[in-house]
């Protein structure tokens, strides 16, 4: 019999080599879960099939202590017997996702990069055979690509013709391969590492080594040089500057009877050590010895700093290339989340890192702004820093990291807290010869459960600690008993309502929605669960009954649209298995039916709440196709601005008004919603002002989101449009969700901000939640903490996967406390520190003049700077601007968070709604993105041999780096623009872009791939960019001169411009404040 709380029997780990694929990939679908079933638990009742979330299986435990593993080399579990043999794949392909959805759904939009001969295997790109139903093997657990990347091309192409990386090619029979797994972000930049060469004028404080290690939290330099802020370096196992063995991934074992792939990006890769480095990485902090500063014992090093030297006069002489700048890095960095008992700090977010999780969660799912806790609220005021946590709790893992474990308990559940109710974790302390233990959260001790019992060894320790994911690892899930459920976990139901008033038909939008839903059929959860229903709406709003009886879907008109009703409640919504061949027709049909529609009214309101009376008894996610300003029945919105600018009517003082609801119609519906469990995503496809604002409000109640396509193109946006509406269906997500965090005694949670619904204080409700939902979690001091103690947080998400089993994510995170403010600054998380900014900014923006807005966030970084200055660089002359090593790049990021579109002042009301909805619930590592996009210049890449890298290195955002002969490529995660200077060369341009003179550039560009280098070089950077923010960029080309050029430029954040300094201007201003400040 197994023992509760151990690994669920007959769980073996998935096939979770990232080198290899399985043979018949066609097959794979995500979020299926394996049909095996697992034997129970303690005598309890059986339980159903045996799944982790989105269908990957748990690790097996085999209750053996494990050994160590060889140096650099993590223990991954056992291969299943079953196994099939899988062949290997081509270099820069990630193979941890399956390619796109099963045989007979439409090849995808944007194309692939043409594989070298013979390295993909022959099923792949042929016609399909096998049958939809076909069993495949499932893989691991995220396992979809969010982007398919179109017909695998034949290699070498005969013509030059164009190979379209835009709309949908229909090739009928076509698999798809698609760029993997997204959340690669090995190409963003990182801060720099080290301090700045010199010149005569600018001093740099720490010791010029190469500095090359992340700081651990307290220990003193040992002979090793000071380390600046790079991020986590490989284990201290390695011996010094000799790579690991040629193997498989770091983090696994081999995998028995898979050929090794030598080509793999994860597989086979060294990471040889960083040099300087063996045991615990040192605190960074130059050697030499200064006076005594404030919170440091005498004789402390000082903190790592970059100063520079401004004249009284304002007139700076600073170099530009001298100050701190972003440096791109593609290594990929290796992080254990503790090492000697205490905390390791993150690695920045925007890295490409591989986590081992040694106790603390990953930084994935929960990062703190400061990985030091102060002792005291007055600690953290001194410091002007904001105490908060980015609780991300379904991100995508790294394909070469260990998959989350799974733990079933039995009827009891997991072991809670009596008193607080948090769960068993990796910092629990079991006294009494294990027969009790004691909270880390509120510090209660508790009766050990009889049947959890076990002897604790000679450190204190449970003897059974190693085999008990509750007990060694960060965040686990377990699996939820009944008294976790109120009813019986909803079935997974998708509705679509699609807007067919005139101009939704004339601008070509409707047909761009039914193309895409049809397209995203086969990729919906397979099994009885999956639910589907339709409707479309003009000034009436009209269901189709589905059902498999009649010969073709029957149209049933609701033409109340001030009291909406639902018609034959139970035909409306159908299992997708029944009705799926008149669901095909039927979105055929729409946009004809609908074609000489000339009603131009839009009764969305209406509509919406008739969808949802539809859902009410099941709950599920309502998936909305807009393009027009609601005009008429419920919830109806008058264009408050004649074209949605802000600096029409009411002036700058009241414009920001237009960025609040119009009325509370929507917001009530909106609760209403979310108590049914409803989760609302609005795809916005339009060409006019369609009040954002307001309409936003449903989707950020209800946990969905908005997706904007303005101007909408009906040549280059469908294909975004079915890439954002695929990867809305398949990445991982949960539904009927309810989240807490729990906090150590002496902090508590202040407030929740995202997009979700609060009926009680504690609680966060999510009707569904996704693996790209992040929420900020603002902190503070109810009593004081004790020096030295650690101080522990944890989140807890109950939710129902698509396949309906109700499970707990629980991630725990341990820090220590401390009653120095150096020890904070040192500690700070630049990235989780400016997205708490970021996200502060744009709920502010809404209810304040935009000024105001500006003020603030500047203000914000004159404060925590002044800190620093005052109290933990004492000993510099005032003429210098010292900037603490971790937050040096504060200034640059809140110049660009100024001139964002956000905080422009000139822009469209509609477009700022859009922001300001787009960053409430943005992950980490796309904020800085955001606001400090990434721009290569592409016009070289023929003449530059690119390193391990797809894309090149990235350039400053400033003029003096565009030259007119160029072509540069900028991406923020949303739009991607692509600037042709005035003067380039004709065959470049005829190379990428199939034109002769930058005259010829089309407003509506549909990038394709030409038979030459140069071109397939640029298709690659777009589809591995694609394939990093899980988004199919918007394109756009600019030319100088041109609105367009414009719009480019005003990405150029370094640059003076109308509305802001430049980034040295900045920095004087900066140095100013503080000056008068410390005067």
């Amino acid at each position: 019999m197994a023992t509760p709380g151990g690994a669920r029997p007959g769980n073996f780990p998935p096939n979770y080599n990232p080198n290899t694929l399985a043979n018949n990939m066609q097959n794979l679908q995500i979020n299926q879960p394996n049909q095996q079933q697992s034997s129970n638990v303690g005598g309890s009742a059986p339980r159903p099939p045996n799944t982790t979330p989105f269908g990957q299986q748990a690790p097996h435990f085999t209750g053996i202590r494990p050994r160590p593993p060889p140096p650099g080399v993590f223990p991954r579990g056992p291969v299943p017997p079953n196994a099939p043999a899988q062949p290997t794949f081509p270099p820069n392909t990630v193979s941890a996702r399956p390619s796109g959805p099963p045989p007979g759904s439409q090849p995808p939009p944007f194309a692939s990069r043409p594989p070298p001969p013979g390295a993909i295997p022959s099923s792949i790109g042929g016609p399909v055979s096998p049958s939809l139903s076909a069993p495949g093997p499932r893989p691991g657990p995220f396992t979809s690509s969010p982007l398919s990347s179109g017909p695998t091309t034949a290699t070498h192409m005969t013509a030059p013709g164009p190979l379209s990386n835009g709309p949908p090619t229909f090739a009928p029979g076509m698999a798809q391969s698609g760029p993997q797994f997204p959340p690669n972000i090995g190409g963003m930049p990182r801060p720099a590492v080290g301090p700045p060469q010199s010149p005569a004028f600018l001093s740099s404080r720490p010791s010029p080594q190469p500095q090359q290690m992340r700081p651990s939290f307290g220990s003193p330099p040992t002979g090793v040089p000071p380390a600046t802020g790079q991020p986590a370096p490989p284990f201290s196992a390695l011996p010094q500057n000799i790579p690991p063995p040629r193997g498989p991934s770091p983090f696994s074992a081999p995998n028995m009877g898979v050929p090794p792939s030598s080509s793999s990006p994860y597989g086979m890769q060294t990471w040889p050590p960083q040099p300087h480095q063996v045991g615990p990485p040192p605190i960074p902090g130059s050697m030499q010895q200064s006076p005594r500063m404030f919170g440091m014992p005498p004789g402390g090093p000082p903190i790592p700093n970059q100063s520079m030297a401004l004249g009284q006069t304002g007139q700076s002489k600073i170099d530009p290339n001298q100050i701190p700048r972003l440096t791109p890095s593609s290594d990929v960095i290796l992080h254990e989340t503790r090492q000697g008992n205490q905390a390791n700090p993150p690695p920045p977010a925007t890295s490409e890192y591989i986590v081992k999780d040694t106790g603390n969660s990953s930084p994935r799912y929960m990062r703190c702004t400061i990985n030091q806790i102060p002792c005291t609220i007055d600690l953290l005021s001194t410091s002007a820093m904001q105490l908060a946590l980015l609780v991300q709790p379904l991100a995508l893992p790294h394909p070469s990291e260990e998959p989350i474990h799974v733990v079933d308990f039995g009827e009891n559940g997991p072991v809670r807290c009596s008193r607080c109710k948090g769960y068993i974790n990796p910092f629990v302390k079991f006294i009494d010869q294990g027969r009790r233990f004691i909270c880390n959260l509120c510090g209660f001790t508790d009766e050990t459960p009889r049947d959890y019992h076990c002897n604790l060894g000679p450190d204190g320790r449970r003897r059974d600690a190693d085999e008990r994911p509750e007990l060694c690892r960060g965040t686990v899930e377990f699996v939820a008993s009944k008294e976790y459920m109120v009813r019986d976990p909803m079935p997974a139901v998708f509705f679509f309502l699609i807007d067919v008033s005139m101009n939704a038909i004339q601008t070509g939008a409707t047909a761009a929605a039914c193309s895409a839903i049809n397209q995203v059929i086969a990729d919906l959860p397979k099994g009885p669960r999956t639910m589907v229903g339709i409707a479309t709406f003009d000034s009436t709003i009209h269901f189709y009954n589905l059902k498999r009886a009649l010969q073709q879907p029957l149209m049933l008109i609701v033409p109340d649209v001030q009291d909406v009703y639902t018609p034959l409640e139970s035909d409306v919504i159908v299992q997708l298995a029944e009705c799926r061949e008149h669901l095909e027709m039927l979105l055929e049909s729409i946009p004809t039916m609908f074609q000489s529609n000339r009603t131009a009214d839009s009764a969305f309101g209406a509509a919406v709440k008739a969808a949802f009376l539809a859902m009410k008894s099941t709950g599920g996610k309502l998936l909305v196709f807009q393009s027009v300003l609601p005009s008429i029945g419920i919830g109806s919105l008058s264009a408050r601005e004649a074209d949605g600018r802000s600096n029409s009517s009411s002036g700058e003082k009241e414009a920001h008004k237009l960025l609040q609801p119009a009325d509370k119609i929507l917001k009530t519906m909106a609760i209403e919603f979310a108590e049914y469990q409803v989760c609302v995503d609005l795809f916005i496809t339009t060409q006019t002002y369609v009040d954002i604002a307001s309409l936003s409000v449903i989707p950020r109640t209800t946990g969905g989101q908005v997706y904007y396509y303005y101007p909408f193109s009906a040549v280059s946006d469908p294909a975004k449009l079915y890439n954002d509406l695929r990867w809305n269906v398949i990445r991982p997500q949960g539904f009927e969700a309810v989240m807490r965090v729990r906090c150590s005694q002496g902090i508590q949670v202040q407030e929740y901000s995202g997009n979700f619904c609060r009926r009680i204080p504690t609680d966060v409700d999510l009707p569904a939640i996704d693996c790209d939902k992040t929420i900020m979690v603002s902190l503070k001091h109810d009593d004081k903490l004790q020096e030295g103690s650690e101080c522990s947080f944890q989140c807890a998400l109950l939710y129902t996967t698509v396949y309906g089993q109700r499970r707990i994510r629980v991630s725990t995170l341990s820090l220590p406390s401390t009653n120095m403010l150096s020890n904070l600054f040192r500690s700070a998380d630049l990235d989780t520190q400016f997205a708490c900014i970021l996200k502060q900014a744009a709920s502010e923006i809404p209810s304040a003049p935009l000024v105001q807005v500006r003020d603030q966030a500047t203000n914000v970084c004159i404060n925590i700077l002044y800190s620093y200055r005052k109290f933990c660089a004492t000993v510099s002359s005032s003429g210098q601007l010292i900037l603490p090593e971790a937050l040096k790049l504060l200034p640059l990021y809140t110049l660009a968070l100024l001139k964002s579109t956000g905080l422009r002042s000139d822009g469209r009301i509609d477009d700022r709604s859009f922001w300001i909805n787009y960053v409430s619930p943005l992950p980490t590592p796309l904020v800085i993105p955001l606001v400090y996009p990434r721009m290569i210049a592409i016009h070289e890449l023929d003449e530059k041999e690119l390193d391990d890298s797809i894309i090149p290195t990235s350039i400053p955002l400033s003029s003096e780096h565009i030259a007119g002969e160029g072509i540069y490529l900028l991406e923020n995660g949303v739009d991607c623009l692509i600037y042709v200077g005035d003067s380039v060369k004709p065959n470049i341009l005829q190379n990428l872009f199939g034109i002769s003179s930058a005259e010829e550039i089309s407003n509506q560009f549909i990038l394709q791939q030409y038979d030459n280098p140069l071109s397939k070089k640029l298709n690659d950077i777009m589809n591995e960019i694609r394939r990093q923010r899980c988004s199919y960029l918007r394109l756009r080309l600019c030319r100088k001169g041109d609105p367009s050029g414009n719009l480019f430029l005003a990405y150029l954040v370094e640059d003076k411009t109308a509305i802001g300094f430049s980034y040295v201007e900045y920095l004087i201003h900066i140095h100013r404040q503080i000056q008068s400040k410390m005067a």
